[in-house]
């Protein structure tokens, strides 16, 4: 992957999104995908958002079209409900990028498409067998506190999308395998756990309490062991004494590796901040989808994250015709009132409620353009099936351009 480099006057425009004023929604800037993905300095993609959006779809199918477009790409997905699998034409999808056949056209320009999908424990593992000495790795991997910590433990699936991505980045920075990288974000309650998480785990396995809680009293800390026997006390008697000792053992056996959780949470942190890295928030014309976006977008520019843009996904497209919906409706009611209620009829009444939906979202998208106007913004139609091959993201690509 190319190293980050200065920032180029198109990477500047699209990078950082300031205060913003509310002006006219007519000048809100459209988002130009294959300015994004065919720029060589473009190296991470990360397609974030509320849940329910299609992430999954959104992501796919960029990863999908830059391939064919010439670029060397890994797709690393979080959803736990594998249709990236299954449009990708790839059976099973694990901890390890997957090469995808069928992709049109990038071969003869370099490019390739590979997919991965998180597997959240063995990421984990992966980070202590890498800290640790064997003998102490094995020790930390066969506790029953760190199995429950790294199967479970809320934030673990986003910090380890997060490690994930440093480890790709890591290795493309050695071997060129790859020149972009296209992450599909977790799944979350919140948009905002995928860049709370990393610091909200770390500072969990770091924390002093933890720390103070299991450790033994001993020399200056005497005058403390009171205090702290109560405490722990009572936490045997909830928790139950082989619990407590697990969670002793594996502080204890994890000590070492503390510091070295929260450098690397702080190592991605930097790089998702790093100029050659994309955000882009995907929403759907709803007024909660919005709502979202716009806090992720506040968010974004609090953390001085480079945001590329935002994909309003799913929008309804509008009905043929030049009818109005209050004239659709009018002629409805003729043909009512005439006792004519006929296949006409429920067309003209279809039609109206279609052109009234297709209103309330242009005015949705409206208030948010005119709240944020440095956000470039694209539309991406509904389709009248659900996605599930390279044909099927290939035509999410196409629309994403604009096509």
């Amino acid at each position: 992957m190319t190293a980050p480099r200065k920032t180029s006057p198109r990477t500047r425009n699209r990078a950082r999104v300031g205060p913003l004023a509310a002006v006219p929604a007519s000048r809100a800037t459209p988002l130009d995908t294959d300015a994004l993905i065919d720029d060589p300095h473009t190296g991470i993609i990360v397609c974030c958002g509320s849940g329910g959006v299609g992430k999954t779809t959104i992501s796919a199918a960029l990863a999908l079209r830059a391939a064919e477009r010439g670029r060397r790409v890994v797709v690393l997905t979080i959803d736990p409900a594998r249709r990236l699998a299954q449009s990708m034409g790839i059976e099973q999808l694990d901890n390890s990028p997957r090469p995808v056949t069928g992709v049109q056209g990038g071969s003869d320009h370099g490019g390739s498409l590979d997919a991965m999908m998180l597997d959240m424990k063995r990421t984990f593992d992966e980070v202590v067998e890498s800290q640790a000495t064997p003998a102490k790795a094995q020790q930390i991997l066969t506790n029953p506190f760190y199995i429950a910590l790294s199967s479970s433990f809320a934030g673990t699936q986003e910090y380890m999308a997060m490690e994930k991505l440093g480890q790709i980045h890591a290795q493309a920075q050695v071997d060129d395998s790859f020149d972009l990288i296209v992450v599909d974000t977790p799944p979350s309650r919140s948009a905002l756990d995928f860049l709370d998480a990393p610091e909200r785990l770390s500072s969990f396995l770091d924390g002093r309490f933890m720390r103070l809680l299991l450790a033994p009293a001993k020399g200056p800390a005497k005058l403390m062991s009171a205090g702290v026997g109560l405490v722990t006390n009572a936490m045997t008697k909830v928790l139950g004494a082989q619990v407590l000792r697990d969670m002793q053992t594996f502080v204890a056996a994890f000590d070492t590796l503390f510091g070295g959780f929260r450098a690397r949470a702080q190592k991605t942190f930097e790089l998702l901040q790093a100029d050659g890295t994309a955000f882009l928030v995907v929403a759907a014309p709803e007024p909660d989808a919005l709502r979202e976006a716009a806090y992720f977008v506040e968010r974004l520019s609090e953390d001085r994250m480079p945001l590329a843009g935002m994909i309003v996904n799913r929008a309804s497209p509008a009905p043929v015709g030049a009818l109005s919906a209050d004239e659709a409706m009018a002629a409805y009611a003729r043909l009512e009132q005439r006792g004519h209620g006929s296949v006409a009829a429920g067309l003209l009444r279809l039609h109206a409620d279609r052109s009234r939906l297709v209103e309330r979202e242009t005015n949705l998208r409206d208030r948010f353009a005119a709240a944020h106007p440095r956000v470039p913004t694209t539309v991406v139609p509904a389709l009248a099936s659900d996605v599930h091959d390279l044909a099927g993201l290939r035509q999410v690509g196409e629309l994403l351009a604009g096509g």
